[in-house]
């Protein structure tokens, strides 16, 4: 498989040869940054996990030069926290146990950039590859700019596949900003409970983020648990552990509509609901 990226790199964690991995995968996440995978698409790698039947493949879009470094890292040239962030990333790779691990080695302002065409590229190549039933990736309301460029390059190059070849579930999950304002109707519910020691070494493996000064490991785990029980005020949670998502289905199965008036109907759902709810105690 051939990748723009200089720095491109495809990792397999079992050692099956390339394209053989590729083609294994039945759910893809694409993420951003090293560790996206892991807080926003664990759903997926739940269902991958010892299982011979379904694969989870990972892409990270950015090499990870501009994380923060505090501690232990605050001396940490680019270069070496780009290696380090790699590092972290395959160690996740191994840990659940990964079809392929997918390294596209772009700078984050490089994504940003309006059209994106080599990056654009590179995620048809590995769709075309892989063909996955179900994509994880950002949702189109997260507040940080790098995720909304890989949710945009991730939209087009999904509908420049055949209908056929598209997947026929396409999820926005939260991570910069969590989705529990949308429409309970609206929202995609997806159980991540019942493996917490698993989650709990996945998210753990990113020492570079937890010792220089982000504790995500933390974070993730409390949105978790906070998702499962807010989510019904009547009812018994029927999971500990919920993450939200958007589903993007439609704007892959249909390429006229538009993605901001698809999210804009959804967020003048949830203001509709709070002022319904306003106007009943204050006329």
């Amino acid at each position: 498989m051939k990748l723009n990226h200089p720095t491109a790199q495809l990792y397999v964690p079992d050692g099956t040869a390339e394209e053989e991995a590729l083609r294994r995968v039945t759910h893809l996440g694409i993420g951003a940054h090293q560790d996206d995978l892991e807080f926003m698409a664990l759903h997926g790698i739940l269902a991958c996990f010892q299982q011979q039947d379904t694969w989870f493949g990972g892409v990270t879009c950015t090499n990870g030069a501009g994380s923060s470094r505090i501690g232990p890292y605050a001396d940490c040239s680019d270069e070496a926290m780009i290696q380090v962030r790699r590092e972290e990333q395959n160690l996740a790779a191994r840990i659940g146990q990964y079809g392929c691990m997918i390294h596209l080695g772009y700078p984050s302002a490089d994504i940003q950039k309006p059209g994106q065409a080599d990056f654009v590229e590179d995620l048809i190549t590995i769709l075309q590859a892989s063909r996955p039933g179900v994509v994880y990736t950002h949702n189109p309301a997260d507040k940080h700019r790098s995720h909304i460029a890989v949710l945009s390059a991730t939209l087009r190059a999904l509908r420049a596949l055949p209908p056929a070849s598209r997947p026929h579930r396409v999820l926005g999950c939260e991570v910069w900003r969590n989705l529990d304002w949308l429409p309970d109707d609206a929202k995609v519910v997806l159980d991540v409970g019942g493996r917490d020691h698993l989650a709990a070494a996945l998210n753990g493996v990113f020492d570079s983020q937890i010792a220089g000064g982000k504790r995500y490991d933390l974070a993730v785990m409390g949105r978790r648990l906070a998702n499962a029980t807010f989510l019904d005020s009547h009812q018994v949670d029927a999971s500990d552990q919920v993450w939200f998502a958007m589903d993007l289905t439609p704007l892959v199965q249909d390429d006229s509509m538009d993605v901001i008036d698809y999210v804009q109907h959804l967020m003048d759902r949830f203001a509709a609901d709070v002022r319904e709810k306003l106007e009943a105690y204050f006329p």
